[in-house]
């Protein structure tokens, strides 16, 4: 099941994406939270006549960096022997089709497309046999970074957590085998990035018990897993689209900061 988070007339629902063809699909409005049992009302709405807003609003974003060995590499850095983990703050999360503003403090922003997870449930100290028992699905991410200010701050809290850091989307796909997903990032229609997730030096389930080892995770929180090599340099005006096979595509487009 795809499910979006959208607002329409002011009011903003959950609702479960059908449909094939990206002109006809329609969103079945969810009665209750995709955290929990809920029922398809049978109310349908076009997805061209509402606003697709993050599909979740996290408390928190919990990324891992260096996942991948190509990316690691090519930015000169060591390929961690553990799971490397970073945050980025839920003010940092926008939807498909809002603007990524160019920070005022960098000159050097670059995308990183990335899968996400979605957490389902309230878990921690997950062993490795429940992994998938506290997902609810996945999604397709954008950890833009200020490369600039990365490498000059020790701590990474600016460079990836600034505002509209953190495109997530379109919606979140609860039916798909994450372990080998083609990843791949266009800025203005050009093919930047092409990786695949079974390129991760660290799985899904790795990341996961790592990190309940520490915190508790709470349900809409999102885990981002690393982005494969191709990262690049963003500029205002350009429109950077992430697709994620078997999940959707997530567009935005790079403004100046007002």
């Amino acid at each position: 099941m795809r499910i979006a988070r959208f607002s329409i007339d002011g009011n903003v629902a959950f609702g479960a994406v059908e449909g094939d063809k990206p002109d006809e699909l329609v969103l079945d409005i969810i009665k209750g939270i995709p955290f929990a049992d809920f029922e398809l009302s049978g109310t349908k709405v076009p997805l061209n006549k509402v606003r697709l807003l993050p599909p979740v609003l996290p408390n928190k974003v919990v990324a891992f960096g260096r996942n991948y060995a190509e990316h690691a590499r090519e930015l000169g850095n060591e390929v961690p022997e553990a799971p490397f983990a970073f945050f980025k703050p839920s003010t940092s999360v926008i939807g498909p089709g809002d603007e990524i503003a160019y920070p005022s403090f960098s000159q050097e922003l670059h995308y990183e497309a990335e899968l996400a997870v979605v957490i389902g449930r309230l878990c921690r100290e997950v062993p490795r046999e429940r992994v998938k028992d506290v997902i609810l699905g996945y999604t397709c991410a954008n950890d833009v970074t200020a490369r600039d200010v990365q490498r000059r701050e020790k701590q990474w809290a600016r460079a990836k957590g600034f505002d509209t850091s953190c495109p997530l989307g379109p919606w979140v796909e609860t039916d798909v085998d994450p372990s080998d997903l083609t990843i791949q990032l266009t800025v203005n229609g050009e093919q930047r990035q092409l990786g695949r997730t079974s390129e991760m030096i660290h799985s899904i389930e790795d990341l996961i018990v790592n990190i309940t080892e520490a915190m508790t995770l709470l349900p809409g929180d999102v885990i981002l897993t690393g982005t494969p090599a191709g990262v690049g340099p963003l500029n205002v005006g350009d429109e950077v689209a992430v697709t994620i096979e078997g999940i959707g595509t997530l567009t935005n487009k790079v403004i100046k900061r007002g």
